[in-house]
């Protein structure tokens, strides 16, 4: 009986023991994959830990309440996608009056983070469709980066380099149409394009700055109706 015992022990998985910031972090990663696909009421903090391979009062001792825990999420995404370094660039495209760098940044940003972070992407579905305050905390964080895009767009119109429009109308139309064809392409996926993606962010680019910049009236850029083209010749209708 003894010797059974001992067997058994010596069957049973070692668990891995992490530094707490790595055990933080591991946490958070298996949260936001099981909140993506079960919701926040679907998923107990229990179905985390097992799914870490630790008992569940692991998990509080990083995060006071199961809130907390995903409330988390949006530090540890912004973490992991470099914001903060991604930020800082913009606002050197912005002091060096680089409209096409700044606005290109965006719509990359934008496209990359529907391809490298789609379960990000499913949990905030989640979110909405469960009334979760989630992407109300999501939208907080982001407002100093529209006030940011809003007044450079406003400083580049006192200059005369962009039309006069409402600059949060501006900055809508700018990070609308990558959103549009990411949600296009991730829930009904219609992708009639099938374009490489850095010549999708090209061309939303130049259709977007064509439509900012104050100059006299002349057709569509011939470079932005190639690229607009389809594998079959024909330009797409967006």
């Amino acid at each position: 009986m003894e010797i059974q015992g001992i067997q058994a022990q010596a069957e049973q998985p070692v668990r891995k023991r992490f530094p707490a910031d790595k055990r933080r972090a591991q946490l958070l990663r298996i949260a936001v994959e099981l909140f993506s696909q079960r919701g926040f009421e679907g998923t107990t903090t229990k179905a985390i830990a097992a799914a870490a391979g630790v008992s569940e009062g692991i998990i509080f001792q990083h995060f006071a309440t199961k809130e907390e825990l995903y409330s988390s999420i949006l530090d540890y995404t912004a973490k992991e996608s470099g914001i903060e370094a991604w930020e800082e660039q913009l606002r050197g495209y912005a002091e060096r009056e680089e409209d096409e760098a700044l606005v290109r940044s965006m719509v990359e940003r934008i496209l990359q983070s529907d391809r490298k972070d789609p379960q990000f992407q499913r949990l905030m579905y989640q979110a909405v469709l469960t009334g979760h305050p989630l992407p109300k905390l999501m939208a907080q964080r982001i407002l100093p980066l529209h006030q940011f895009l809003c007044d450079y767009i406003a400083k580049r119109q006192k200059k005369g380099a962009f039309l006069k429009c409402d600059p949060t109308v501006a900055v809508h139309a700018i990070v609308s149409m990558p959103i549009y064809y990411g949600l296009a392409k991730s829930l009904f996926g219609m992708d009639p394009l099938k374009l490489p993606e850095r010549k999708m962010a090209e061309s939303f680019t130049r259709l977007i700055l064509e439509g900012l910049q104050a100059s006299k009236k002349h057709p569509r850029d011939r470079r932005t109706a190639r690229l607009l083209k389809t594998p079959s010749g024909r330009s797409a209708n967006l």
